[in-house]
C-alpha cells in the first residue's frame, strides 16, 4: 500500500513538473476602490491616454492626451495634444502643468493630432512616444478638420487618409520638462502581423538591453474589423525597430498595451483592453507572448469608495505604473455620457512576500 501511494505521489510530481511554469505576478485582488481625487477631469477637454513616470524631483509626472470638447469626442483624430500634469502621488490628485506636444502642421508626418503618449526614461534621457497622422499631399483647412471630426468614421478624410496614415513616433529630451526634439520620420511601418496603421505604442527594455516596442494595427487578410498586437525589437529606444513575425495577440480584438519588464520575476508583462475587460499577457523573452496566469484583470466596471460603481460607455488605455518592481496604480481612460476622464486605481501593496509557483492550467 505504501509503495502504491509513493508511486502516485511521484506521478503527480512528474506531471506538475512537466507543465510550463508561468510568472507568478497576480494583483487582481489588490485593486482598491477609488474616490473623487483619483479621477482626473479638465473643464472644456476630454482627457485620455495616461502614462506616469517618477521624476528626479520625487514628483509624479503624467503625460496624457486631451482635446477640446467643442469639436466632439471623435476629434481625438484631428485635435488631440499631449499634456503634462504633476502630483505628489501616482494615484493623484493631478494638476495640469503644460501642453508639451501639438500637431506639427503640413509637411510633417505628424501634421495632425498627437495621441497615445507613453513616457519612458532610458539612461539619462526621456523618451515620449506618441501617435500622429496626416492628410498626405491633400490640401485642407482647419474648418475641414473640424467637419471631419464632427462627421467621424464615415468622412472620406477619416477613411482614406487620417486612419491609414497613423504612425508611431518619439520625441526626446534631457529633462522631463523638455524641450522635446521630434524625429522627421515615424519609428516603424505596419508589416508582418499588422497592416494599415501602427499605433498604441508601448516600450520596455529587457535584461538583454534591447528595446521591445509593441504596436497595434489591423489584422492582415481579414475582412472583419479586428486588430492585432505586434512587437518590434531594436538596440536603441529610437530605432530602427525590426518587426517580429510572431504576433503578441491575434486571437482577440484588443488595443492599448501597457508593457513593462519585471526584473524580480524575469518576465515581461502587458496589460490591454478588450471590449468587456482589462486583460494581461506575459512573456519570458518579449517575443513569445501568452495569456498571463491572471488573464482577466478586471471587468468593465470601476468600484467607488462610496459603494457605487462607474459603468463606463468606454473603458480603454490601461496603464500600469510600477515602482520597486511592483504595480502601484492602474490608470484607465473612461468615457461616460459626455465626459471623458482618467481614473487612477490604487494597487494595495503585498503585505507578505509570496513565493508560490503558479502552474499553467
Amino acid at each position: 500500500m505504501k509503495i502504491r501511494f509513493l508511486f502516485i505521489i511521484i506521478l503527480i510530481g512528474s506531471s506538475l513538473q512537466a507543465q510550463p511554469v508561468k510568472s507568478p505576478l497576480v494583483f487582481k485582488d489588490r485593486l482598491q476602490r477609488i474616490s473623487e481625487e483619483n479621477i482626473f477631469k479638465t473643464q472644456g477637454y476630454f482627457n485620455w491616454c495616461s502614462s506616469v513616470i517618477k521624476g528626479d524631483d520625487d514628483k509624479y509626472h503624467l503625460f496624457y492626451s486631451r482635446w477640446p470638447k467643442k469639436y466632439t469626442f471623435l476629434s481625438w483624430l484631428t485635435h488631440s495634444e499631449v499634456a503634462h500634469a504633476v502630483a505628489d502621488n501616482p494615484q493623484g490628485p493631478w494638476e495640469y502643468k503644460e501642453t508639451v506636444l501639438q500637431s506639427r502642421g503640413k509637411g510633417h508626418w505628424d501634421a495632425i493630432t498627437v495621441h497615445n503618449p507613453k513616457i519612458k526614461k532610458f539612461g539619462d534621457k526621456y523618451y515620449l512616444y506618441y501617435v500622429s497622422t496626416n492628410l498626405g499631399d491633400k490640401d485642407y483647412t482647419e474648418e475641414e478638420l473640424i467637419e471631419t471630426a464632427r462627421v467621424g468614421y464615415s468622412h472620406p478624410n477619416w477613411k482614406e487618409y487620417l486612419r491609414p496614415n497613423q504612425r508611431t513616433g518619439v520625441a526626446v529630451a534631457e529633462s522631463i520638462s523638455g524641450p522635446w526634439k521630434r524625429m522627421d520620420h515615424p519609428l516603424i511601418e505596419p508589416s508582418g502581423p499588422i497592416a494599415t496603421l501602427a499605433v498604441n505604442p508601448a516600450v520596455a527594455q529587457g535584461k538583454d538591453g534591447k528595446f521591445y516596442l509593441i504596436v497595434k494595427g489591423d489584422k492582415p487578410n481579414e475582412t472583419r474589423f479586428i486588430r492585432n498586437q505586434a512587437v518590434a525589437v531594436s538596440d536603441s529606444p529610437i530605432g530602427p525597430f525590426e518587426m517580429q513575425e510572431k504576433p503578441v495577440i491575434d486571437y482577440l480584438d484588443t488595443e492599448d498595451m501597457s508593457v513593462w519588464y519585471d526584473q524580480k520575476r524575469s518576465y515581461f508583462y502587458g496589460v490591454f483592453h478588450a471590449h468587456n475587460f482589462i486583460g494581461m499577457v506575459c512573456s519570458p523573452d518579449g517575443i513569445h507572448w501568452e495569456k498571463a496566469t491572471e488573464y482577466e484583470l478586471m471587468p468593465k466596471k470601476i468600484r467607488m469608495k462610496s459603494g457605487s460603481e462607474i459603468e463606463p460607455d468606454r473603458m480603454e488605455r490601461p496603464f500600469v505604473y510600477t515602482e520597486n518592481g511592483e504595480p502601484q496604480v492602474i490608470s484607465l481612460a473612461v468615457k461616460k455620457d459626455d465626459e471623458a476622464y482618467i481614473v487612477f486605481i490604487p494597487v494595495k501593496e503585498q503585505e507578505l512576500p509570496v513565493h508560490q509557483e503558479l502552474k499553467q492550467e
